[in-house]
């Protein structure tokens, strides 16, 4: 190949390149920006935003109403995260051990659901859960209760409609790596005399971890702001981060604040992106040694 021609290529490459960056700038890095610029303003007393720096919106972020709105979204995104691992990675492995055509009848359940919009498939959680509904006329069938219960509203509904949601994402990473997994090393730990839970703790939780620590990253962020859920099946009782940032945008108009507190979700979720390229970059380093 010729300088000539090496040259064209470069600025052929370029000419390809120069409108994803253009596109990232104006769509990605400018809104960014503008939000973090926005966080530092001060609330106009009739409509807008004055343009004056203060730290007061990341200040207000730490009194009790809103912290504990935090906490209550991390409480429930932890638990949301725990119960989908517990749930995802069993069905993810023994997916991962079916035969060609099992394998493909349980993907397609998996995928199923995301035919049908997320908003649709809460309200038949509704269905469920409300007062002599599904779930009532089932417990009381079988005589384990008496009454209805109270479950449409309260917490364990908005849990189980998160669980729910995110939990396909938890499946298909887990799947995604069992299905890469190399069986004959989990076959020579049992043949060197380790219990089928001893080759499970040190053989195939290892080699499946980069798929538990990317199902715990697309479960655990999400979750944070999935603010939906929480308004049909937490019928307005339950305050999430995601909820707080709509009505400070969308009614009290406080968008200084709103970008505070985006500003501050989106830390926290980098910050487990960072841990999460942090651990699996070690294990890739292990791997090469």
């Amino acid at each position: 190949m010729t300088i000539k021609s090496r040259k064209k290529n470069k600025s052929n490459l370029w000419y390809g390149v120069i409108p994803l960056y253009l596109f990232t700038l104006t769509f990605v890095c400018g809104p960014l920006i503008y939000m973090l610029v926005l966080s530092f303003l001060s609330r106009a007393e009739v409509w807008g935003v004055e343009k004056v720096f203060t730290l007061s919106n990341y200040i207000k972020i730490f009194e009790p109403v809103y912290f504990n709105t935090f906490i209550e979204s991390l409480k429930l995104a932890l638990l949301t995260t725990a119960i989908t691992l517990l749930v995802g990675y069993p069905f993810g492995y023994f997916m991962a051990k079916l035969s060609s055509r099992g394998k493909k009848v349980m993907m397609l359940l998996v995928i199923v659901p995301f035919w049908t919009n997320a908003l649709i498939r809460m309200y038949g959680w509704i269905i469920i859960f409300r007062s002599n509904g599904l779930l009532d006329k089932l417990l009381m069938g079988l005589g384990l209760t008496d009454k209805p219960l109270k479950l449409l509203y309260s917490f364990p509904a908005v849990l189980v409609g998160m669980v729910y949601a995110l939990l396909p994402f938890m499946i298909l990473a887990i799947y995604s790596v069992s299905e890469k997994l190399d069986w004959s090393l989990v076959e020579a730990a049992r043949d060197l005399g380790a219990t089928r839970l001893q080759a499970f703790l040190t053989i195939t939780i290892k080699l499946t971890l980069p798929g538990i620590l990317s199902g715990v990253v697309l479960v655990f962020i999400p979750s944070m702001g999935l603010f939906f859920i929480a308004d049909i099946l937490g019928g307005g009782k339950f305050m999430l981060v995601g909820n707080l940032i709509r009505d400070q945008v969308i009614t009290t108009r406080n968008w200084p604040f709103a970008s505070a507190l985006s500003v501050l979700l989106m830390i926290l979720t980098s910050l487990i992106i960072w841990i999460y390229r942090r651990v699996t970059h070690v294990k890739d380093l292990e791997g090469l040694v």
